[in-house]
């Protein structure tokens, strides 16, 4: 494993006055995908929604390269390099990709154009809809679109939360690759996902939660092919999460 980039040590968040993540531990590693896998409910949105600041931890530590950002803003996270691709893409209303694009990219033109031609090189399906209303896309498109937008900020760590969710499985095989493609350098990827398979066959290592707990984690490899998976993510979903 790398050198962390996501560090996260006893890690307790309060959602609604209850607890919803329990002394959580984790680390994430730039170059790497790290898939957090689990059931509806088992706190992997909640996860995300801490790292990025709109939840409060009520007691831990999560580190980015070593600096503590509990208590920072979600605005001052995203500055240290915290992109977030939300569950069910939220697209910008009445924006087109071109202008929802750009309005997630840097001021400075040049520097944006750079951005705007990597995205579409990773997904060239959104070049011939640069014109078209957000709304008008697929939901394919879309989940393109919003983890486009969410790379237009040059992430260190990008935080991708359920986008296989509603898409048919040829759009995974689209998707799931880029992810790979993105964690290839000094970009730390966490994948929350229900689809264990597709997760695991791109992931470097995987955290399997339950309850707000971490009841496993290890190498990808090592956990795709552990008998227990289908009981850690309760009632089989292991099994019918898809080729």
């Amino acid at each position: 494993m790398n050198a962390p980039l996501l560090e996260i040590a006893g890690l307790d968040v309060d959602v609604a006055g209850r607890p919803a993540l329990h002394h959580l531990s984790m680390t994430a590693a730039a170059g790497e995908v790290t898939a957090l896998l689990g059931a509806n409910g088992a706190g992997k949105s909640t996860l995300l929604r801490t790292i990025l600041g709109i939840l409060p931890a009520s007691a831990g530590r999560i580190r980015i390269a070593g600096r503590d950002i509990v208590g920072l803003s979600v605005e001052a996270r995203t500055r240290l390099g915290i992109g977030w691709s939300p569950e069910g893409r939220r697209m910008f209303p009445g924006l087109t990709v071109a202008e929802s694009l750009a309005a997630a990219g840097p001021a400075n033109g040049r520097e944006r154009v750079r951005r705007r031609e990597a995205v579409l090189a990773l997904f060239p399906a959104l070049r011939p809809n640069l014109k078209r209303p957000c709304w008008q896309l697929s939901g394919g498109q879309q989940q393109m679109v919003a983890i486009a937008r969410a790379l237009m900020g040059a992430p260190r760590l990008l935080l991708l939360d359920e986008p296989s969710l509603g898409l048919a499985p040829a759009l995974l095989d689209v998707l799931f690759p880029a992810f790979r493609h993105i964690a290839t350098g000094e970009v730390a990827v966490v994948l929350a996902e229900q689809n264990a398979r597709r997760a695991l066959a791109v992931a470097d290592r995987a955290v399997v939660l339950r309850l707000g707990r971490v009841v496993a984690e290890g190498p990808a490899v090592a956990l795709a092919d552990d008998p227990r998976l289908p009981d850690l993510l309760l009632g089989g979903e292991f099994a019918a999460g898809g080729s």
